[in-house]
């Protein structure tokens, strides 16, 4: 998952809980001022009632334009004591002028006067409908609280990206460097030092690749010059002493054994070194090529040498499969899939080639047990030896494959070993 998803979700996980807290207080907070402004002018409508009754003026009438309502009646000594002397109620009443019954607010007041009479004074002011009230903050409430969980998401995501601009600059390049191509310098000026510091380590690493690179590539020519020039003269000379007339048959049978011995080791040399040069990318440059005419070309080779074996290859086109690939590497990979076919068959066995647009299958006959195929693929692995196998034939495949971006797979089907090279 990409770091501005972790960003998007551990900000909305928090921004949620903390909007859902605000929402909560600030709408207690919002009842508390509305019931505490409607208090007030209850307790300044009381007020002026009880000093115009204790002063003896003329009452107001009990229900006036504002909807404003009041009761005031005389009660005993005893219901004075058992009632509270101020209190507040919600309640419905009904309104004259309106002729209808709506929400109020209550004040309940019980006092005396100089000549020791208590009453009770009720006073009521018309409120809002509290529940028409509930429902319209919760509409808002969560039309505020999405929108602005949005809103502060979308200025995190952008902040975000301005901010790591330089970042996915950095990886740009460092996806398009290729160790020992042609690289353009990486231009990325910044003022955030974490980035500046980031930028000069890739540099720093890359240039160390490039040294080692180099340094590779040179230790490669220089084995395959300084190593293959002492087999050869080892060779030469085996051969040279294997004309000596002197010999016994049983020395010349040595000989021989040490000359196919210093062959294969020539062999393995070569391959390790070619395999070496794959994994550096010492094969540049790419071209459109066609592996059916590559295919044609080298598999009477193999019939030739592989004649006594009586192998029996069957082709089958179905299309043109062409990959975009190192003419060089491709002409391995064709030579060294067919001579693995040749090479683990039996005789009078059968290899069938199977060629379509979008793949390159080549079955052959052989051991009747499947291979396992997450090692078949690994350097010296062979799941029956042979003395002209060097067990770097597939790893030298795999390694082409996945060079040049091509899928290979095995399977033992029909009493089959199958592979498939597919893009």
């Amino acid at each position: 998952m990409k770091l501005i998803y972790h960003i998007i979700i551990r900000l909305s996980i928090v921004l949620s809980i903390v909007l859902a807290i605000w929402a909560v207080f600030f709408y207690m907070r919002m009842i508390d001022e509305i019931n505490d402004e409607t208090d007030d002018s209850l307790e300044d409508y009381s007020e002026q009632i009880i000093m115009r009754q204790l002063a003896g003026e003329e009452m107001p009438s009990e229900s006036n334009n504002s909807n404003n309502q009041y009761y005031l009646k005389e009660i005993t000594a005893g219901e004075a004591q058992s009632k509270p002397h101020i209190h507040y109620t919600d309640s419905m009443i009904y309104i004259p002028l309106k002729r209808e019954t709506e929400p109020a607010r209550i004040l309940t007041t019980v006092y005396r006067d100089e000549n020791g009479k208590y009453y009770e004074l009720v006073v009521a002011i018309p409120t809002i409908e509290k529940k028409d009230l509930k429902e319209a903050i919760l509409y808002w409430m969560i039309f505020l609280y999405f929108g602005l969980l949005f809103c502060i998401l979308l200025i995190n995501i952008w902040v975000y990206h301005q901010s790591n601009r330089p970042l996915h600059k950095l990886l740009a390049w460092f996806n398009r460097y290729k160790i020992g191509g042609k690289n353009v310098p990486l231009n990325n000026d910044t003022d955030i030092t974490e980035f500046r510091r980031l930028n000069e380590a890739v540099v720093k690493s890359m240039q160390r690749s490039e040294q080692v690179f180099e340094e590779q590539k040179q230790f490669i020519g220089n084995a395959s010059h300084e190593i293959q020039t002492p087999l050869a003269v080892c060779r030469n000379r085996l051969e040279n002493l294997m004309e000596d007339e002197s010999l016994t048959e049983t020395q010349l049978e040595e000989l021989s054994k040490t000359l196919r011995t210093l062959e294969q080791i020539t062999r393995l040399n070569k391959t390790l070194l070619l395999l070496s040069k794959i994994e550096n990318r010492q094969f540049p440059g790419t071209h459109h090529i066609e592996l059916n005419s590559i295919i044609k070309k080298n598999i009477n080779d193999y019939r030739e040498v592989y004649a006594h074996m009586n192998v029996e290859v069957e082709i089958r086109e179905s299309g043109i499969f062409k990959v975009i690939m190192n003419e060089t590497l491709a002409d391995i990979l064709v030579n060294n899939i067919i001579k693995n076919a040749f090479v683990h068959n039996i005789a009078n066995g059968k290899i069938v080639i199977e060629i379509s647009p979008s793949k390159l299958v080549i079955k052959n006959s052989g051991q009747e047990f499947t291979l396992d195929s997450q090692l078949i693929f690994k350097r010296f692995y062979q799941g029956n030896k042979k003395p002209e196998s060097s067990g770097l034939g597939l790893a030298l495949i795999k390694s082409i494959c996945d060079l040049e971006k091509l899928h290979i797979s095995y399977a033992f089907e029909n009493n089959f070993h199958r592979f498939e090279i597919s893009r």
